[in-house]
């Protein structure tokens, strides 16, 4: 199969807000731009489809540091949401692979912390950079450890930067990407990501990330995937590899846990083009929800002009990936046996853990193809696995 060309597209920019017309989104005082740092969903299909952008409100205050209170206060609803305030792990002696555009570890957020792997797919550097933003983000959702508050901080988090600076790429390279993951022993691979199915012939596809990610599950690590942001104007389906069987497949909510508008829709039933067979519990798609709309994140300090601030949110079924990347961490540090070198891990632990987020998340009686079996509450999914 040759390479398949990713278009990671962008949307045009809203006008420059005037203040004496709008007010901020944030209750904060003094100055606001907004920056766009891409999809918030990476395309891997030789079909353009285009994501959404990432809006951030950000603020200059030279009375005050860090990020805007309000930032801080979405930051909470959603940790109080998600059942975060409940738990007391923090990821510790479990390793994450995001596999992005990179890392910012200038970020303030990120002082002090080192990566516990970094390979560049693209430029093959040696020192971990962020040349689109997008990466940051995601990373900090489950590892900041300063003024934001990411899932898992304690993790040991691997880097694999797959993604160019104008988001450009292929298939082959995100596969070879997931690969390096597992060769390097890590328990959870979170991928923000992706795009149209492969076609499916009993033990192998046609998407050569799909085979890579069939393997990584085979390897017992757990692997997430966004669902997609087409939800308004659904193409039937989450994208892939969300898709495949056994990846658990986010979609996004708001801090009240409300679907997001943008937020993919599973189709479980029967398909003929590309084949798929019905699914069944509890491998319907999407298997949950988490954060996914105005959700605080990090922005490289690259991306933000002198006297700005490196703080912001967006909106997207990637926030949601990366979040619940971090839940599974901690639900493995509850449960090192079924880790990926642990003495109950394999594909048994992973089913296993699906079971789980079926049985705990909470606001749905059954699957829903919009939040999946619900909202994610690591309070609830760590009891689960204790019952």
């Amino acid at each position: 199969m040759g390479k398949s060309e990713v278009d990671w597209e962008t949307v045009d920019m809203p006008e420059f807000p005037n203040q004496e017309k709008k007010k901020p989104v944030i209750s904060e005082k003094h100055v606001a731009i907004i920056l766009s740092i891409g999809s918030a969903l990476l395309i891997i299909s030789s079909v353009t489809i285009a994501g959404i952008g990432l809006y951030q409100y950000v603020f200059q205050n030279p009375e005050k540091s860090g990020p805007p209170e309000d930032l801080l206060n979405w930051q909470d609803d959603f940790r109080s949401l998600t059942g975060l305030d409940n738990v007391s792990a923090n990821g510790g002696g479990v390793s994450i692979c995001v596999v992005d555009t990179g890392i910012d570890l200038t970020h303030t957020d990120f002082a002090d912390k080192n990566l516990s792997g970094w390979k560049d797919f693209i430029n093959d550097r040696d020192v971990p950079y962020d040349d689109q933003g997008h990466g940051t983000a995601m990373s900090g959702l489950i590892w900041a450890e300063g003024w934001m508050k990411g899932v898992a901080p304690k993790s040991d988090l691997f880097v694999a930067k797959a993604m160019s600076s104008d988001g450009e790429g292929d298939d082959d390279t995100i596969a070879a990407a997931v690969d390096w993951c597992v060769a390097s022993g890590v328990d959870v691979i979170s991928l923000s990501l992706g795009g149209a199915a492969g076609f499916n012939f009993i033990i192998s596809s046609t998407d050569s990330l799909e085979n890579s990610v069939d393997d990584a599950i085979s390897a017992g690590v757990f692997v997430i995937a966004a669902a997609g942001n087409d939800g308004e104007n659904d193409d039937g389906d989450v994208s892939s590899p969300g898709s495949v069987e056994d990846v658990i497949c986010v979609g996004g909510v708001d801090r009240m846990g409300s679907i997001w508008s943008g937020s993919s829709q599973g189709d479980n039933n029967f398909n003929l083009i590309p084949p798929r067979l019905s699914r069944s519990d509890p491998d319907k798609k999407p298997e949950l929800t988490g954060p996914g709309e105005d959700v605080p994140i990090l922005i490289p300090l690259s991306q933000v002009e002198d006297g700005f601030l490196p703080w912001g949110y967006a909106s997207g079924t990637s926030a949601a990936t990366a979040w619940v990347s971090g839940a599974i961490a901690l639900l493995l540090q509850e449960n090192p046996e079924i880790q990926q070198d642990g003495s109950s891990g394999g594909s048994g632990a992973i089913s296993d853990v699906k079971q789980w987020i079926s049985d705990s998340s909470s606001g749905q009686d059954s699957h829903d193809d919009h939040y999946g079996y619900g909202v994610l509450d690591v309070e609830s999914l760590i009891a689960a696995s204790n019952a």
